[in-house]
């Protein structure tokens, strides 16, 4: 779902007081995070108000991050991992507890999300949360409608019943190209624990997707996001707000494509990135200044308008856009959120075997 931007570095010489924000303004905090992924203006705010240079780096895997907080020496003082990713790192020791009596906009944190949170980091220790979301079933309205007028959009059918993927093919299925997100969805699909470690039923999730391999035209990254905006595409199983990219920019291309995005009736997988804070930041301070400015309120929600994600603050809801609130595929009711779920990272034994199986999904061998 990103795409690798160069360096930006946004700086202001004002500096203006505040008990947890009043820094010197030499000072800098060095970010990194997925690119696309935050609203520029509110990085030239921060530093408006507080003197703090953001130096914002950014990455388009996950692998990237392990890579380099494992290392040591970043130099980075907040970086933004998803979940299971987090979880690993966190395990290994490479970040900080919270100084939460420097974050007092935790108090708006949203009870639900940070719940699911812990699943990563037990007690909340570690985490902010920024953006949540769903992965789920993205659709060309008209392409599927041509093709089979009572289509069950709202289930993961659409994929993993052979019958009506066979229905799609020529139009086009994307599938995202990440076994921890795919085989999850299959293990729900079959009724089984979608954070099984069991071989036998990774395999069964494995012989599933095998059934419909003849009718992916692609295991994608975030290529899909044009080629459902342009209708080359007519189903795309990805990130939620990939998918409600796509959408926007077939609205604004004004190209008669509509697209629409579904969490499946089955359930879904719930993920989470979250901001940390290296246990070698060289400015703890300025990153706990940072992710204390980024949950104010108005400020998390101008995130969420720009990104189409929704956020782990509560309050915010009450800035955020209408039109993104009321959007269920972006705040899914209390019922849809109830059926989501979460999963736990692999151990290396789980992880050959999912590997493995993944590869021969994708390959046909």
């Amino acid at each position: 779902m990103k795409t690798i931007l160069s360096r930006v570095v946004l700086s202001a010489a004002m500096l203006v007081g505040g008990s947890v924000l009043a820094m010197a303004a030499d000072k800098e905090v060095h970010i990194y995070n997925w690119s696309d992924y935050i609203d520029p203006t509110i990085l030239e705010d921060f530093t408006k108000q507080t003197g703090i240079k953001v130096v914002y780096d950014v990455y388009d895997s996950n692998e990237m991050v392990e890579t380099k907080m494992l290392a040591g020496g970043s130099g980075y003082d907040i970086v933004v991992p998803t979940d299971r990713n987090m979880q690993r790192l966190i395990q290994a020791g490479v970040f900080q507890p919270l100084d939460k009596s420097k974050i007092p906009n935790l108090q708006y944190a949203w009870p639900e999300i940070y719940k699911r949170l812990e699943t990563y980091d037990p007690g909340n220790q570690y985490a902010v949360n920024y953006m949540w979301g769903t992965t789920g079933i993205g659709y060309n309205k008209k392409l599927i409608a041509d093709r089979m007028a009572d289509a069950p959009v709202n289930s993961m059918d659409m994929i993993f019943k052979p019958e009506v993927a066979a229905k799609f093919a020529d139009c086009g299925i994307y599938v995202l190209d990440s076994a921890d997100d795919v085989m999850p969805a299959a293990l729900n699909y079959l009724g089984l624990p979608p954070d099984s470690k069991e071989t036998a039923d990774l395999e069964k999730a494995a012989a599933l997707i095998e059934s419909v391999r003849p009718y992916i035209r692609k295991f994608h990254s975030s290529e899909f996001i044009e080629a459902l905006a342009n209708g080359d595409a007519c189903i795309a199983f990805g990130f939620s707000g990939d998918i409600l990219q796509a959408r926007d920019r077939a609205a604004e291309a004004k190209n008669g494509v509509e697209i629409a995005y579904s969490i499946p009736k089955e359930g879904a997988l719930l993920w989470m990135d979250s901001m940390v804070v290296p246990k070698d930041a060289p400015n703890a301070d300025a990153a706990f200044a940072f992710i204390n400015y980024i949950q104010t309120p108005q400020v998390i929600a101008k995130a969420t308008d720009y990104v189409n994600y929704p956020n782990g603050n509560l309050e915010s809801q009450k800035y955020v856009n209408p039109d993104i609130l009321k959007d269920t595929s972006i705040y899914p009711d209390p019922t849809t959120l109830s059926h989501l779920y979460t999963t736990t990272p692999n151990d290396p034994k789980v992880q050959r075997v999912l590997t493995r199986l993944w590869t021969k999904v994708k390959t046909g061998s």
